[in-house]
């Protein structure tokens, strides 16, 4: 019997790093989860990984910012398992420059991926769920608690210099929290935001000016400068970098049973690490 036993989820981002461990972790304990990426592979990767270990899912490709997605993803997870009732929004990249540099064209696709997405899969989300505390109410049930976890960064807590689209739209995360936390108390439902430090994917790992990922046909140049992130790691109390695993526990927290009295919150998932 796991914690989350019946339990339908649908995951942002999830054929690879953080976003493939969230899926991974919430089947390990139940849960049938939708998995989403950009591309085809990752998600059927992750897919195939969470069936061979027993669990139940399935794959919802395409952007998170394309228009209609929002409502295909959820409609995915009421056609293929019956019900929604955890929602990470997790999808993300980051797309670097000093303000000055920065491109209208950056900072829309940054506030689009990170903000406007979650946005868009949230009011979706929203007819379902009222439905179901509905049908649940009328028929004299009680009303699961159902969860929804935004990830955000310490970016959008503190700021962080070449990061101003970024560190606004995390910062927007928030802010949408914190309202929907207070719009859906009254169907049961839990809305909080776990902020990552630094945390150890293809984004960090690569150093400096050597990687880039595919976005839509369009190469965005990743990594970080090797001596930024040692002085980032000496900053750290715990010393390290998170891994993707360990990013993935702490969403899996508000997913629980044990947090269904916990709402409007940010937990800051960073080894210690205070702005």
């Amino acid at each position: 019997m796991g914690k989350l036993d019946d339990k339908v989820a649908i995951v942002s981002g999830s054929g690879r790093g953080i976003g493939r461990e969230i899926a991974l972790k919430l089947a390990a304990d139940g849960a049938a989860v939708v998995v989403n990426d950009l591309d085809s592979e990752p998600a059927k990767e992750t897919v195939a990984a969470i069936e061979a270990a027993g669990g139940r899912a399935v794959a919802c490709v395409g952007s998170v910012t394309e228009k209609g997605f929002a409502e295909r993803f959820v409609q995915t997870a009421g056609e293929s398992f019956g019900g929604l009732d955890i929602v990470v929004n997790n999808a993300g990249y980051t797309w670097d420059s000093v303000i000055q540099k920065m491109t209208d064209e950056q900072w829309d696709a940054i506030l689009d991926v990170h903000l406007k997405a979650p946005f868009r899969i949230l009011r979706a989300a929203q007819p379902v769920i009222s439905a179901s505390v509905k049908h649940a109410r009328q028929a004299g049930e009680p009303v699961p608690c159902r969860k929804v976890v935004n990830i955000s960064s310490i970016a959008g807590l503190g700021g962080n210099a070449g990061q101003a689209n970024y560190a606004a739209a995390k910062a927007g995360v928030t802010g949408l929290t914190r309202t929907l936390a207070k719009e859906w108390g009254r169907y049961n439902v839990t809305v909080n935001t776990v902020a990552f430090g630094l945390i150890k994917t293809r984004l960090t790992e690569t150093p400096a000016g050597d990687g880039t990922i595919d976005v839509q046909g369009k190469e965005i140049k990743v990594g970080v400068n090797a001596d930024l992130l040692s002085a980032m790691e000496h900053a750290i109390p715990l010393g390290r970098a998170g891994t993707p695993v360990e990013a993935a526990g702490s969403v899996y927290l508000f997913c629980i049973p044990e947090s269904d009295y916990v709402s409007g919150q940010t937990l800051v998932c960073g080894g210690g690490f205070l702005i």
